[in-house]
């Protein structure tokens, strides 16, 4: 099998030297052209803040230096090396996505993860290679924040921002959050899945003590699930795995309980991926970006095959269909579930693979004023056939990622907060927290951010070009002579 010279087995460093000439022969990152600004009593202006160093965020940030915007910052409040979910509350063996997508290496082909594998195990071991394991991806997105020097703030919360004037301050917190809040002229939320909102909760566990369930974003102790009858609530991709999880360490038994009549099959989504979807769907109107996005909600995407046979793999596994929980209470030490079926189940433990809710007032980033930004609701009102009450909570971001105003001039500063997340994929698709299209997201993200700080400075942009006095020629280059 032929070898590509440039990657195959040659090694990391071979590999980061490679990554380090494209960037040479591409003049990136390109040089600072915004003019810095500073406070009248000296403070410090970012020109784009971050919220979030994982994969997201990240490829945000090289797009933004790329195009030579390099007064930023990026704030993650978990360790380094530890951003985003893959060593949290992802608990699948490998991801869904396909491995040959380029995901956040921006058009060059020594930043994609073929490239970091094929360097470290050759050509053969890639074509080998079926589903990337998870933690192979951390190890990846890790390699990607050093061979691009990327600067990443760990263990900093931005507990909240308010409007300064014309800039926003980030509220701080954390081991190594800084003495005095951080001034920015633009805030990107790269924040994820729960990036606009946070974990669903149903209210059938208000009754319940809150050390006998979990969502499948916590952080649980598996181990503790040995010989205990576990419920797990769905079976989207994050119930299955938490199933699997609890089966893997002992755990008695497993029951799906799952409100649908039978398990979804066909990832919809899936069959339309193209460029022309990636790069259509924003510009569509709003009925028909509506009908996509309901269409894969009603349709459900199903759990990966190898995830659902990690489950059910073990005999102790069991999906209940037609299945959904009416109420929970507890009787003694055990949790009672009343289901739709008029039957109970008795377990030890429940996990909610409930997923995540779009809810801006749930961010405490935003606290006083979420209540103010555009919601799908507020702007586009759907036939009655396709209402939905979860869809109409997404946030109805600009071109530019941009939250809107509800009412226009009641807050004029969301403009500067950019919802780079799971939150914008109604108004823009899935370019700003799945892997296939993160790199377009971001592309269009820093191009549009870019045109905006031109236009806020352009008065000092046209003080610059009358300014500029440098010559090409030095007036030896010819001579004068009169007309014969």
């Amino acid at each position: 099998m032929t070898q590509t010279p440039s990657f195959a087995t040659a090694g990391l460093d071979q590999l980061n030297a490679r990554v380090r000439h494209d960037l040479a022969c591409l003049n990136l990152p390109a040089a600072n052209w915004v003019p810095s600004r500073h406070t009248a009593s000296g403070r410090h202006v970012h020109d784009v803040v971050i919220i979030g160093g994982g994969q997201c965020g990240m490829v945000a940030a090289f797009a933004l230096l790329s195009g030579g915007i390099r007064n930023i910052r990026i704030l993650d409040r978990s360790p380094a090396g530890h951003e985003g979910p893959w060593l949290d509350y992802a608990r699948m063996e490998t991801l869904r996505s396909p491995k040959t997508l380029p995901g956040p290496s921006y058009g060059m082909g020594s930043l994609t993860f073929r490239a970091w594998y094929e360097a470290q195990f050759g050509s053969d071991a890639w074509e080998t290679l079926d589903k990337i394991p998870r933690p192979m991806w951390m190890d990846y997105l890790r390699w990607y924040r050093q061979v691009l020097d990327l600067p990443i703030d760990n263990e900093v919360t931005v507990e909240h921002v308010r409007p300064e004037g014309d800039l926003l301050q980030l509220e701080l917190s954390g081991r190594n959050a800084p003495d005095e809040p951080l001034l920015t002229r633009k805030l990107i939320m790269a924040t994820g899945r729960e990036g606009t909102g946070g974990p669903k909760i149903p209210t059938f566990v208000d009754p319940l003590p809150r050390h006998v369930w979990a969502h499948s974003a916590d952080e649980i102790d598996f181990a503790t699930l040995a010989d205990k009858r576990v419920v797990v609530v769905g079976v989207g991709a994050s119930a299955v795995d938490n199933a699997a999880e609890a089966l893997e360490h002992g755990a008695r038994e497993v029951r799906h309980l799952i409100r649908r009549p039978a398990m979804p099959t066909v990832n919809k989504m899936m069959g339309i991926g193209s460029f022309g979807f990636t790069h259509g769907y924003a510009d569509l109107p709003d009925a028909w970006r509506w009908r996509f996005m309901h269409y894969s909600f009603v349709t459900q995407t199903p759990p990966p095959r190898g995830s659902t046979l990690r489950v059910s793999r073990h005999p102790n596994a069991h999906f209940h269909f037609n299945a959904g929980v009416t109420a929970t209470r507890m009787e003694g030490d055990e949790i009672v579930i009343e289901t739709s079926q008029g039957k109970a189940l008795r377990c030890d433990f429940l996990i909610l693979g409930t997923g995540f809710e779009i809810d801006p007032m749930a961010r405490t980033e935003l606290a006083g004023y979420a209540d103010r930004i555009l919601l799908w609701k507020d702007r586009y009102r759907p036939p009655a056939e396709l209402e939905h009450a979860e869809l109409g909570n997404f946030p109805y971001v600009g071109r530019d990622f941009a939250f809107q105003e509800r009412e226009p001039g009641t807050a004029p500063w969301l403009k500067n907060i950019h919802c780079f997340n799971y939150g914008a994929s109604l108004s823009m698709g899935k370019v700003s927290g799945d892997i296939p299209g993160i790199s377009e997201g971001a592309s269009w993200l820093a191009s549009a951010i870019a045109a905006q700080l031109y236009r806020e400075d352009i008065e000092t942009h046209w003080q610059t070009l009358q300014a500029y006095d440098t010559p090409e020629l030095l007036g030896d280059e010819w001579q004068p002579e009169p007309l014969p």
